[in-house]
């Protein structure tokens, strides 16, 4: 049977020092355009998105097996080493000594590594064996637009 493993591996830290942007009063909207108000309500300290550091890592996404859930190809995801994995969480996890990232699932009985793609005849789920080890848990996607 499948088991959560934790790993000993050692791990660089994400953000050595902080970063600190401005955060703006109100939020942006998506669709019709309004007026933007020019001031800022506070500054954001990107270290805030990371709850643990010492157990957070960063990987590039190669591939589009998860757009369905809005990871594409070239995103960057901030994984938790230092959360519980379970059934509906998108994780990173070592497979056949490749890294991939996916939708955990459980089965009757069974964990699963599940592709969330826009076009799903083109991948398949994969059974968690023995072998697997669940890296993380996905807590922020990254994506440059430029």
């Amino acid at each position: 049977m499948f088991t959560f493993r934790q790993t000993h591996r050692p791990l660089v830290p994400v953000v050595t020092r902080h970063i600190s942007l401005p955060l703006a009063a109100s939020c942006v909207p998506a669709g019709f355009p309004s007026p933007a108000e020019d001031f800022a309500d506070g500054v954001l300290d990107l270290n805030d998105l990371i709850e643990h550091p010492a157990a957070t890592f960063v990987v590039r996404v190669s591939g589009w097996s998860m757009a369905a859930a809005g990871i594409l190809d070239g995103d960057l995801l901030l994984v938790d080493r230092s959360i519980k994995p379970r059934s509906g969480h998108i994780a990173v996890a070592a497979l056949g000594g490749e890294m991939v990232v996916k939708r955990l699932r459980r089965k009757a009985g069974r964990w699963w590594l599940v592709p969330e793609a826009q076009e799903p005849d083109r991948y398949q789920a994969v059974e968690m064996d023995e072998e697997a080890e669940v890296w993380g848990v996905v807590k922020n996607v990254i994506r440059c637009l430029t």
